[in-house]
């Protein structure tokens, strides 16, 4: 007997949990797409959208996913022929550098552990033998969700800065803005990226571009960019249709208009703080479970871990064991082990990983955690009994 029947959770790091709200805003009959509320909206959607980013710069609005910003990015900023740096820490930055390569741009590519950040003296480095400023653009990401490390990006503006390199520093924010602190212009990046259906809390169909004065100018520097990715209308519109060159994604303005709204009624900071407490409250009850067993974080230094997704490793092939136990036995879906795959895991089956970003509260954690323990006990894999509350005690302040 299963006992996954009821409302099933989706506890994987993206597509992220809808609120109601949303959901609610999103159900309606098509509007009028060219006069009324519908393109009214969209100028307090913008600033509100900027102050997720935590910039005074521009936004850029697209009709598709991360892959998509990706695109965009690099559209609006490298020609072809043209070189960039990519620093990386996980699956998704090698992902963007092959979006890079196959638009024909000539990429350095800088790989460091996935169970830590950059190595800043080697970043150095290679942008100080670049004497003559070939590179365009650092790239990196915030938080890698295969790996949920959490990389800085004050330090890479410093190093930029310091050598006086004119290198446009970009950020793959896409894992968790709205969920770990980013401070884009306090931190000095040029352009940021993030896609809808993470800490924004909306289904997976929009990806935005932030980007400051530095890289429009870079942008007007490129002899041809397709209409499609331009940045440069889609932020200075004259018209509603240039938002999002062409038709609206009409429901998906209602629903982002409404998870906006929930984000600023609890605020930023109060939200960087409950998603932080929340993830310790997950490292707790690992690290627990992981005294007489396999499991242990991906992870292992604390300030390096993303307070959005957590990346486990449990041993082949009990973490897809634990992932089908928990879907079919509680309705509590857990995330893949995503870009894990080794020779001796060529399937990541050893790995597993926690979403926990946007409308995550502590009894949707503590549920997870109490479904993972029991799935353990259920499949007979060793752990120490009690991490759900290790994991209570750190939310109760004990």
């Amino acid at each position: 007997m299963s006992l996954a029947n009821g409302r099933t959770y989706l506890a994987i790091p993206g597509p992220s949990v809808v609120p109601d709200a949303v959901l609610r805003a999103m159900h309606r009959a098509s509007p009028n797409i060219y006069e009324g509320e519908l393109p009214d909206m969209m100028p307090g959607l913008v600033t509100d959208l900027k102050r997720v980013a935590r910039t005074d710069g521009h936004v850029a609005i697209y009709i598709s996913n991360g892959h998509g910003a990706w695109e965009a990015a690099l559209a609006n900023t490298v020609a072809v022929g043209e070189k960039v740096l990519v620093l990386s820490t996980g699956h998704f930055a090698i992902g963007w550098a092959r979006i890079a390569e196959a638009r024909g741009i000539e990429v350095d590519l800088l790989e460091f552990p996935n169970g830590g950040t950059f190595d800043l003296e080697r970043a150095e480095a290679a942008l100080r033998a670049d004497n003559g400023h070939a590179y365009k653009a650092v790239m990196a990401v915030h938080v890698d969700t295969s790996s949920s490390n959490r990389n800085e990006f004050a330090p890479l503006r410093k190093i930029l800065d310091d050598l006086g390199h004119p290198a446009l520093l970009m950020a793959d924010c896409i894992a968790a803005m709205g969920c770990d602190r980013f401070e884009m212009d306090g931190w000095g990046v040029d352009v940021a990226l993030t896609g809808s259906q993470k800490g924004l809390m909306c289904p997976p169909g929009l990806a935005f571009l932030f980007f400051n004065d530095k890289a429009a100018e870079g942008r007007r520097r490129l002899r041809h960019v397709s209409t499609y990715w331009d940045w440069t209308q889609r932020a200075a519109p004259e018209a509603f249709y240039q938002y999002f060159s062409g038709t609206a994604p009409t429901h998906h303005i209602y629903g982002l208009r409404a998870a906006l709204d929930i984000i600023h009624a609890e605020g930023m900071e109060a939200i960087w703080q409950r998603h932080e407490t929340l993830a310790r409250a997950i490292w707790a009850a690992v690290e627990h479970w992981g005294q007489d067993g396999p499991l242990r974080l991906n992870i292992a230094d604390p300030a390096v871990r993303s307070h959005a997704v957590t990346a486990m490793s449990i041993g082949k092939p009990n973490g897809t064991r634990l992932r089908r136990w928990c879907a079919d036995e509680a309705g509590v879906t857990l995330g893949i082990g995503l870009g894990m795959a080794s020779e001796d895991d060529p399937k990541s089956d050893g790995f597993f990983r926690f979403g926990h970003m946007g409308h995550v509260n502590v009894h949707m954690i503590l549920g997870l955690l109490g479904v993972v323990e029991a799935g353990l006990g259920a499949l007979d894999i060793p752990h120490r009994a009690g991490g759900a509350s290790a994991a209570a005690k750190v939310i109760s302040g004990v």
